[in-house]
């Protein structure tokens, strides 16, 4: 196949690799772009594969407008608008897809370029992985070996000649992308584009219904890195606080009322004790307000530009969605006690049950309390005899559990025995309440898995979790984990969640598991690096440059003079650079390439490859019709040719090379040869 397309014509092997990289370039926006939009463009790509390949004639224009009618159309049909994120890559894409059906001259295909370039960009306002970044510079380099291709001369040129030199201007460039990069002002961060209709990724909810984080744990994408400065928490320590649900119909568990800041008085109960951790999170994008933190901390997450508050239900709440990669410090304290220490009308939320729901839950909770072992026993003994029939009762930690019916409570605590997280904590949750015992859902993530690369903390989708806190007399809220009492192992080291791997994963994993881990833990080491020092290179980043640079209280307006000095530095090291190579070079041929030049110029045809002697007998030649000005150049060239090559040792005596190129500026040029 290979051998066929590079026995097609030119112009047909250049549409071809050209189609490739818009391919290339577009292929990474499937995922975000309607099925519609992507068949289109898969459609006119091969089509126009198909012409280039038969030789066959571009379509007419009517053909064009009416495909440009229908994608605006379909354009404005899907996003209900032509303006915005959305809507405009889809009509990017469209355009480019389009315009290589309208290849008619070169002003068409650098129109085609310039597209390729601004669609190869868009791709960023959806996915700034490390992952991404390679396959769009694989997309830059396709499009300058393309552009450089079609600068060059007639024949058949390779690819390759055309793709080390597109190579070299990439790296080239390089220099000046980094300075950009490093201190150009910015004050959104790197690649901050507005997240209009941004799709929800996979995360927590501000609700819970059973089976909701059952499919979560399936999840194996990052949530959020953790960089510990100094002690790290055992990993049955590690609760990462998300929402806190109190309010249940039946069905579904949702949050208390919304926020207010006259509920923040309850935030002074805070007491934090033992040691404290510090550490770093680096929170992927999850369009939610959420800020997790380490089960409890007292003081504000150090987030820069983005105002944040604390619930009473001590979760953190930042003003607007994370919709870009976000990175904090913070301080915890995982010994710590919270709520008011005697019961309070406030706390009656945390009783309430809905009517008619899971009769035999209620029942339950009335033989425990009749049960003689447990007359006038505190609230901790009775939570101690409800974790122990989940120790000892039966039950089972799964992720299939099946489907539960209306009371979800009884279905576990006597029919199915089994559950996820979320089942096994609504149960527990609703036989605290139904003994009058305050108690709540809090749900976030626990655990995670170290990086032995980094030395990074990786929790992920599959480690959202539910556990529960119940209110005890003269301690506040205490958090009972009652997934621990069934499954120790979840919230410990020993059993962790894993998603379904694909075939090559799970292949690679079969024949040597260490080295498929090993691969694992390199490639997020890479992508946190990434995300550290590219995405995340904050203003405050720039600014420390400058600290390091001997700036006290640098500014963006030292950004701005450090940016110009460097410009300037650069140009004068360009110019540098240029009368070093005009020195460089051979300065007796550059003496014959003017020569060359000027005759020329006049009209006297020479080949590109004519010495000096050659170029002495044609003049001579024209001389002998009257024109002895051309007999004295034709001398000049003989003596240059002598010095260059009848006597070696001339060439150390540079006086002789300077009495030549003073007589080349005076010789009688001749304007025009007849």
């Amino acid at each position: 196949m290979l051998q066929a397309i590079k026995n097609l014509p030119r112009e047909a092997r250049d549409t071809l690799f050209l189609l490739t990289v818009i391919a290339w370039v577009i292929a990474p926006q499937v995922d975000n772009l309607p099925l519609w939009c992507s068949g289109m463009a898969a459609t006119i790509l091969l089509w126009r594969g198909y012409l280039a390949v038969r030789g066959f004639a571009l379509p007419a224009r009517w053909w064009l407008f009416g495909l440009l009618l229908l994608a605006t159309g379909a354009t404005y049909f899907t996003h209900r608008t032509l303006m915005g994120r959305d809507a405009g890559v889809t009509y990017v894409v469209v355009l480019l897809s389009l315009k290589t059906l309208e290849m008619r001259a070169q002003r068409d295909t650098f129109v085609l370029f310039f597209l390729g370039f601004f669609t190869l960009l868009s791709n960023f306002f959806f996915s700034q992985s490390l992952l991404t970044a390679v396959a769009m510079l694989i997309g830059l380099l396709g499009l300058l070996t393309a552009l450089v291709n079609s600068h060059m001369p007639v024949g058949k040129p390779p690819l390759m000649q055309a793709a080390k030199m597109a190579g070299w201007m990439a790296l080239l460039g390089a220099p000046v992308m980094v300075a950009l990069f490093v201190l150009f002002p910015r004050i959104a961060p790197l690649w901050g584009v507005p997240s209009d209709a941004m799709a929800g990724r996979t995360g927590l909810s501000s609700s819970m219904q059973v089976g909701t984080i059952a499919s979560l744990a399936l999840d194996d994408s990052v949530a959020l890195r953790i960089r510990f400065d100094g002690p790290t928490p055992v990993m049955g320590e590690m609760y990462f606080r998300g929402p806190v649900l109190s309010s249940f119909d039946g069905r579904e568990w949702r949050p208390p009322q919304p926020f207010l800041p006259s509920r923040a008085a309850s935030i002074a109960q805070l007491q934090v004790q033992g040691t404290a951790y510090s550490y770093q999170v680096t929170l992927e994008p999850n369009s939610k307000p959420w800020i997790l933190v380490l089960d409890a901390t007292d003081t504000k997450p150090a987030l820069e530009g983005v105002r944040t508050a604390m619930t009473p239900e001590l979760q953190w709440i930042a003003e607007r969605p994370i919709t870009d990669l976000v990175r904090y410090t913070a301080k915890s304290y995982t010994n710590f006690r919270h709520g008011p220490l005697r019961r309070t009308g406030a706390l009656q939320e945390f009783v309430e049950l809905p009517p008619n729901y899971n009769p035999r839950t209620r029942q339950l909770a009335a033989d425990i309390l009749a049960d003689p072992r447990n007359q006038g026993a505190d609230t901790a003994a009775l939570v101690n005899t409800v974790l122990e029939r989940l120790r000892t009762g039966g039950y089972i930690y799964t992720l299939d559990p099946g489907v539960f019916g209306t009371d979800t409570a009884d279905e576990f605590w006597f029919d199915k025995k089994m559950g996820f997280c979320e089942h096994i904590a609504s149960s527990f949750v609703l036989l605290m309440r139904a003994m009058n015992i305050p108690a709540r859902i809090v749900t976030g993530y626990q655990g995670g898995d170290i990086n032995a690369i980094d030395r990074y903390w990786t929790v992920r989708q599959s480690d959202a979790h539910a556990w529960s806190e119940v209110w005890m007399p003269e301690r506040g809220w205490v958090r009972v984990d009652p997934t621990s009492a069934v499954s120790p192992g979840r919230t410990g080291t020993v059993t962790r969640l894993a998603a379904p791997r694909n075939a090559i994963s799970q292949a690679l994993l079969n024949v040597n598991p260490q080295f498929a881990l090993s691969l694992r833990a390199v490639w997020e080491a890479a992508n946190n690096r990434w995300n550290q020092w590219v995405l995340n290179y904050s203003q405050a980043k720039q600014l420390d440059v400058l600290r390091n640079l001997g700036f006290e209280s640098p500014s963006w307006e030292d950004l701005t003079y450090v940016l110009i000095a460097l410009v300037v530095c650069a140009s004068l090291v360009g110019a540098a650079w240029t009368l070093w190579e005009r020195h460089r070079q051979d300065p007796w041929l550059r003496l014959l390439h003017g020569a060359t030049a000027r005759l020329r110029k006049a009209g006297l045809q020479l080949p590109d490859t004519a010495p000096p002697r050659q170029m002495a007998a044609m003049l001579q030649t024209h001389a002998g019709a009257g024109k002895p000005e051309l007999a004295a150049i034709a001398q000049w060239l003989l003596r240059m040719e002598a010095w260059r090559y009848a006597h070696p040792a001339r060439h150390a005596h540079t006086q002789q090379l300077g009495t030549l190129q003073r007589e080349f500026r005076s010789l009688p040029w001749p304007q025009r040869f007849l």
